[in-house]
């Protein structure tokens, strides 16, 4: 019943609308382009991407509206992440057009009480939507499993030892054997090259 009354004054709302207009009391509302990339001018640009984000902040704040049934709960989830990649497509023109990056900036979107839409990326649940059947369930399993995936630097740690870091090199029997192979061909070159001087020698005469 609610809803047909909602309806009802919609549709009253918009009869009136163009009876003002046709009457020249009211300046006809320029339809937002369906596609952002036909639009040539960086001002319009900027001009119908602050229009998306006055959509989604008015419809932000509907949505946490507890007298609203689920279904309506549910087109207003929807209508609110369309805005949002909507918005999203005026920051890629506004880029194009030579403006600024919004993407890079990250500009925030806060509702009617001051707290922060979030972005862009992937299927967004806003108000009471987070409280529909099965969302809830959804939303927590999602939280569950993103902390199950998380280590703490201390367990990271924990496995790292000093043969992580190599301070143990000086106990691998292989290094020992080869370390000492080295030494005995480099004193052989040294009395190749030097035959009357041990290597005692070599050693006196270098700290002399």
């Amino acid at each position: 019943m609610a809803r047909n009354q909602e309806k009802a004054q919609s549709m009253l709302y918009r009869f009136r609308q163009v009876q003002l207009e046709e009457q020249g009391l009211l300046k006809p509302v320029e339809k937002r382009p369906y596609l952002a990339s036909i639009v040539n001018s960086l001002p319009a640009a900027e001009h119908w991407r602050r229009q998306v984000i006055k959509d989604i902040t008015r419809t932000v704040a509907k949505i946490h509206d507890g007298s609203l049934p689920d279904t309506q709960i549910r087109d207003l989830n929807d209508e609110i992440n369309k805005y949002l990649r909507e918005k999203q497509h005026w920051e890629t023109r506004i880029k194009e057009l030579g403006g600024p990056d919004y993407k890079k900036v990250g500009t925030k979107i806060v509702d009617s009480e001051g707290r922060e839409i979030a972005g862009n990326r992937g299927y967004k649940y806003f108000g009471r939507a987070k409280d529909l059947p099965g969302v809830r369930e959804m939303l927590g399993k999602g939280d569950g499993d993103k902390e199950k995936r998380k280590k703490t630097r201390a367990e990271l740690l924990k496995n790292i030892d000093a043969d992580y870091y190599g301070l143990r090199d000086d106990q691998n029997a292989e290094l020992l054997e080869y370390e000492a192979e080295v030494s005995r061909l480099q004193i052989e070159k040294l009395r190749t090259n030097h035959q009357y001087l041990t290597v005692t020698d070599i050693y006196d005469n270098k700290t002399a």
